[in-house]
């Protein structure tokens, strides 16, 4: 279908459509184009780590080495931000952080699908990240947790109406989480698409455009790694409330 005069439509590239249809009941559980990109970055993420760590040679090929960067990466996150007893957590994080950053690289692949333009993606993500991060916070602190949502030195008048506010603001981190990174990735993509349009309904005359696509290209490699570090990092930020009460 045709948008905007365009013989190419920018968001057809977000379609969900099933690959193997399964139905239980009235539950609509078919293998998606989105499950099977979901899987080709899990698959891929692990042949990374497997693989490049397989020799562990003294000196690091290319492949360790880029393996060993992005293991003290997210470990310094850790460290950093929530300190040594987080590093308990530190699988939770950086699988988190592989899996945000090879789908959302996967996604400018051609023909690919971008799994992290689709919010029920990312909120699934952010509200496993919210409940998880909910639930250590009281084996921490039992329900001494509670008083995460009272600010201490306030006056008692105003207790009644920053709680609510506090209760309200935490409530909102998987909302927050997951749009964030859902809006940046469909508005990127969109781009892209739009872009391409008009380089194929220019034809000679497309060079300006194809330049511009380029250069969106690799904003969108610079916004893929991003976003992957924001998501992770306000995993760890949200750690270090549940663990240090801050």
């Amino acid at each position: 279908m045709a948008t905007g005069g365009l013989g190419i439509d920018p968001m057809h590239q977000f379609k969900i459509t099933p690959i193997i249809p399964i139905h239980i009941g009235n539950i609509d559980a078919s293998f998606t184009n989105s499950s099977l990109w979901m899987v080709i970055a899990i698959g891929l993420i692990t042949l990374f780590t497997t693989a490049s760590m397989s020799g562990r040679a003294l000196v690091p090929g290319r492949m360790q080495s880029l393996a060993e960067m992005s293991y003290e990466f997210v470990a310094n996150m850790v460290r950093d931000n929530v300190g040594m007893e987080g590093m308990r957590y530190f699988p939770l994080v950086f699988t988190i952080f592989m899996f945000v950053l090879f789908a959302n690289l996967l996604g400018l692949v051609p023909g690919s699908f971008t799994v992290t333009s689709h919010i029920i993606i990312t909120f699934a993500l952010a509200f496993m990240i919210f409940l998880g991060v909910t639930v250590i916070g009281f084996i921490h602190h039992g329900l001494g947790f509670l008083k995460f949502f009272v600010p201490a030195g306030i006056p008692v008048v105003l207790v009644p109406l920053l709680v609510v506010i506090e209760v309200i603001s935490y409530l909102t981190r998987p909302i927050s989480l997951s749009v964030r990174l859902f809006a940046n990735m469909l508005a990127g993509h969109t781009m892209l698409k739009v872009f391409a349009g008009f380089v194929v309904m220019m034809g000679v005359f497309g060079i300006l455009p194809l330049l511009f696509m380029v250069a969106l290209t690799g904003l969108e490699l610079l916004v893929a790694f991003l976003q992957a570090y924001v998501f992770a990092i306000l995993t760890c930020i949200y750690l270090s409330d549940a663990i240090h009460m801050h």
